[in-house]
């Protein structure tokens, strides 16, 4: 690092304090700094951004399941933003010089992000003036909401500690990227090619209708993938990851605002472009 000054280094994810997925990153980062892991007790996949009020916000300090020197790990009763606001908060000595959020179970594309808890994290540090960066794994879908040891996350960690060193020493990014969208697919190495991609405007991830005789049963909303990669806008990062099986960086903005030509939006909304006034 450019600074000889040890930076703190902090971890989260949404699939909970327990993911292997986590601890793979956490380990790919030994030695580049302090180590802080404050993540979600419970799985909470899907809440994106979400501040709950019915989080209690306990913290349990948590023992680490691999071998970390200079290491401190928390699990967080709240969702994965909650949990980087209690990092920032009580935790931290100071400010964190990078937020690694992931590694997820299964790939964060297109119009889903604002859904994923990973992409939500990432975020909320991101608006607390963190750089972040989100990183997911392609997996089967049925593996999504596990724990499984089957999922090989090394090449996703490494490639988490070269962008991240990079965003430690490279701050003056552009000030309308505040989180670079990792995402690897499933089978990459040490050589498949990384792309700087957009985030695409399609689905990959389409919900399904709950199966129940009554509306007041129980009836959870389930999901399956459907989509069409080859469809997709080839520079975005659902051609990239799902296509072409390269590893897709997607720079991202908190601002949301539309691309649109806000003159000619004006004149739309007024009524007077068709009438060529």
């Amino acid at each position: 690092m450019a600074n000889s000054a040890k930076p703190t280094i902090l971890f989260t994810n949404d699939d909970g304090i327990e993911s292997p997925g986590l601890w793979a990153a956490v380990k790919a980062f030994q030695g580049s700094g302090r180590l802080l892991v404050a993540a979600p007790r419970e799985q909470q996949s899907g809440m994106g951004r979400s501040m709950p009020h019915y989080s209690e916000g306990r913290i349990f300090p948590y023992e680490a399941p691999i071998d970390c020197d200079d290491c401190s790990a928390y699990a967080v009763d709240g969702t994965p933003a909650q949990a980087v606001q209690h990092a920032i908060l009580e935790l931290a000595s100071e400010a964190p010089a990078l937020l690694v959020s992931g590694i997820n179970y299964g790939e964060n594309t297109g119009n889903g992000v604002t859904i994923s808890g990973t992409v939500g994290a990432a975020l909320e540090a991101a608006s607390l003036g963190i750089p972040a960066i989100a990183v997911s794994q392609q997996t089967p879908t049925d593996l999504h909401r596990s724990y499984s040891n089957a999922v090989d996350f090394r090449v996703a960690a490494e490639f988490a500690l070269q962008i991240g060193a990079w965003l430690m020493d490279h701050s003056a990014l552009p000030d309308d990227v505040d989180v670079l969208k990792i995402d690897v697919p499933r089978g990459a190495t040490s050589e498949t090619e990384w792309r700087l991609t957009r985030l695409s405007r399609r689905r990959v991830y389409w919900p399904t209708r709950p199966e129940r005789l009554a509306l007041h049963d129980s009836g959870k909303l389930g999901y399956q993938y459907n989509s069409d990669p080859t469809a997709a806008e080839p520079d975005s990062d659902v051609y990239a990851l799902l296509n072409d099986a390269v590893i897709s960086v997607t720079p991202i903005s908190l601002d949301m605002t539309s691309r649109t030509d806000m003159f000619r939006l004006s004149q739309i909304m007024l009524g007077r472009e068709e009438y060529g006034r």
